[in-house]
Parts: structure tokens; sequence; C-alpha cells
């Protein structure tokens, strides 16, 4: 470690990083296919051909809201879990149900190298107040701390006097947890009369740290950097001092593809996060995380020189239902691939006449007669339902990942 960075992976040039990922990552998908969800949906795959970014863009994306389904019919895990139950360090359950194993490596959720960035450092005492029942979070902060030498309160969420009278006498220098648990905390300190001045920085996650929020816990003596994590990957980027963008961790691979499909979108435009990541206990080979972002040009000021995202920018999964039948982003996506010609696309949903209403807005620089035909029956062929086609020129449609966007107001 440097005083500036974690590590010199953190600085690798990008041809180097990238040549030495892909020197690794078909290792990982071999190791990943042992398990028996991994043969199943990587089944004719080559894993030691996975060694460039286009060979990784054709594997299947694993999307996370399916996973509730997988591990209902292969418990507990999905058998996308390398590391038997047994053999397991804890075994974890988020909201959904989805279960994850955590496994033995330290730091096994990458969240030291995030930690690191916010400024905490060994010997500092950490207040951790992500939740310790059931959940990964609060275990993943805590491997890192212990990575960093950083001794725990195992604070957990609620108990706020408590966890106040714990900060005054324990002196913590910083907090990990929700940007807004940390606002409370603060609050109830200021109201109880209790000192809360040695907390001085925090990692959050988990929630919206908007700037004036940001502001205020500035404003009364705490740093505060964020870090966008999941369970099955860890932290995936995370905040610098910088505070330009996010940069990606180095413990996985990051891709940004267009909702409904796992093409790669250019860089710039919004689309779903999917993450490989290097975990040897619970591998994951392009999980659709459901989430958007973009991927931001140049690299950090900071010095880190790994692709930087531009954080949560909203849901990738619009699924609506109109008229009684879902319509998913993957239909709208079929139908992008069936008429090349068309650039962004995105479906609105409305109602008129106390009846739900579809209208199709799709890019399209010389539209060739016809086509507006062709793309109303290729949407009624693909969703069973009609709706109308509004051709606009190219740049017109937002760029915010939206293929769906459903406008009915019941008020």
């Amino acid at each position: 470690m440097s005083e500036l960075h974690y590590d010199s992976l953190e600085t690798r040039p990008a041809l180097l990083r990238s040549s030495e990922e892909f020197a690794v990552l078909p290792k990982i998908v071999a190791h990943a296919m042992t398990a028996p969800g991994w043969a199943k949906h990587l089944a004719g795959i080559d894993a030691h051909a996975v060694n460039s970014r286009a060979a990784l863009a054709r594997l299947p994306v694993l999307r996370k809201s399916d996973l509730v389904a997988l591990q209902s019919a292969m418990p507990p895990f999905g058998g996308f879990n390398v590391t038997p139950p047994a053999k397991a360090r804890r075994l974890l359950m988020s909201p959904g149900p989805i279960f994850e194993p955590e496994g033995h490596g330290a730091d096994f959720a990458g969240v030291a190298r995030a930690m690191f960035a916010a400024g905490f450092r060994e010997g500092q005492i950490v207040l951790n107040c992500f939740s310790y029942h059931l959940t990964p979070g609060a275990w993943m902060f805590e491997a890192a701390a212990e990575k960093l030498g950083c001794p725990v309160i195992p604070g957990g969420t609620g108990n706020t006097e408590q966890q106040v009278e714990a900060i005054a006498r324990l002196k913590p220098d910083g907090y990990t947890g929700t940007p807004d648990f940390l606002k409370i905390l603060l609050d109830t300190a200021q109201r109880t009369g209790k000192d809360a001045s040695s907390l001085k920085r925090g990692l959050v996650s988990g929630a919206a740290l908007p700037p004036s929020l940001r502001q205020e816990l500035a404003s009364r003596g705490v740093e505060v950097l964020q870090c966008y994590a999941i369970a099955e990957t860890g932290v995936i980027a995370y905040e610098t001092p910088a505070q330009d963008g996010m940069v990606v961790n180095e413990t996985l691979i990051v891709e940004i593809v267009r909702p409904g499909t796992g093409d790669p979108v250019a860089d710039g435009e919004v689309g779903e996060v999917v993450g490989t990541s290097f975990n040897p206990d619970y591998p994951m080979i392009r999980l659709a995380t459901g989430d958007l972002s973009a991927v931001m040009p140049g690299a950090s000021p900071c010095g880190r020189t790994n692709m930087r995202i531009r954080g949560w920018m909203g849901r990738a999964d619009q699924t609506t239902k109109v008229k009684g039948m879902f319509v998913r982003p993957e239909q709208i996506a079929e139908l992008a691939r069936q008429h090349p010609e068309l650039g962004r696309v995105r479906l609105a949903v409305g109602r008129a006449g106390e009846q739900d209403t579809m209208t199709l807005h799709a890019e399209c620089g010389q539209p060739a007669e016809g086509l507006p035909a062709a793309i109303g029956a290729t949407l009624q062929s693909v969703t069973k339902l009609k709706g109308e086609v509004r051709l606009v020129p190219p740049g017109t449609l937002p760029n915010d990942g939206k293929v769906i966007a459903d406008e009915r107001s019941y008020s």
C-alpha cells in the first residue's frame, strides 16, 4: 500500500490490466463450471476460449432476478457455488430471498480497496452499521476492516442511543453503513449531548447519497464517500477522493449491456451493469445486476486507471403489464435486433379512453417506405399487443437506459 493507492493493481496501464484479467478468466470460467449450476448455464462453452472481452460478451448472462427461482429448484445456491455449504464460512440471506455463501478468503467481497480510498487506515476504529442479521453487508465490511487492520464496533442497525453511547466512549474514527443512518446517529448525539466528534470519515452504501446529505455530513465533520456493491459480487465500483464517478473494483470485470440483452453498448450509453467476478468460492460469470449505469471517458484524476462508471442510475428491469400481459425489455430488444436500421428504441406505455396504449419511439436516419408498418407488425409479434410506431431522428431519445417507460397515471 502507498499513501494514495491500495496496491499497484489500481494504477496498472489499461492494456496490462486487460491482458492479466483475460489470462486468468479462462481458469475462472473452467473452475465455475465444476459447479452444476454453471455447468448447465454454460453448457457447450469452451472455457479456455473466454480470453477477451468479445469472447466474454458471447456468453449468456445470468440474471440476478432469476436467482430466486434457480435457488428454489436447486437449493440452496442454485448450484452456482463451487465451495459446498458445509465448507463455507457463513451462510447468508438477502431479501428475495436470495442465499449467498461466504468463503474463507480475506476480504472476500473486495471492500478493503473502497475503504482505503475513503481514508480508512490501519489502527482506526470502525463503527459498522450494516445489518448483521442474516444479510451479508455487515460481514463484507467487517472482513475488509480486518484486512486493513481496523478494529470494528459491530453496531448493526437500530439501538440508536446505545450506539451513540458507544461512539462517545469508544471514539471510532470512521463509519460504514447507510448514509441516512449516519445522519440519525449524529442527530441523536447532538440531541442527547453525546460527543460524536471522533467520526471523521465514512464509506456508505445501500441507499442514495444526495449532494445535500453529503454536504451536511461534511459540515458536521464527517467526509463521506460511497460504493456500489451487491451480495453476489461484492463491491463493483467505489468513489475516490476525486469524487468523479466510481472506479471499477479490481476483483471483477464490468460490462454495460443493453437492457434485456447481453449485448455491450458503446461507452457513454446507459445500460445494465453486468459483472464477472474472480471469487473462487462463489464465482459469477456475466451476472446481470438489474442496475443501470454508464462508462465514463478517461481515467480518474486520483490516479486509478480502471474503468469508471457513473454509479447507480436506476433499474434495468422495466417489465410492465399492458392490458393484462407483461411486456419485457427482452421483447423490445428482440424487435431492435430484427430491425438493425434503428438506433435507440423506447416503448411508452400510456392510457387513453380508459385503455392501455403502447407507442414505440424509434430512432432512424433514413427510414425506408413501409418501415413503420413493418416495425408495428414486429411489435405485435413479439408482445402479442398492438402499438403505434413513431420514427424520430437519431439522437432524439434520451440516453437514460430506458427501453420501456410507463407513463400511466391513475390519480
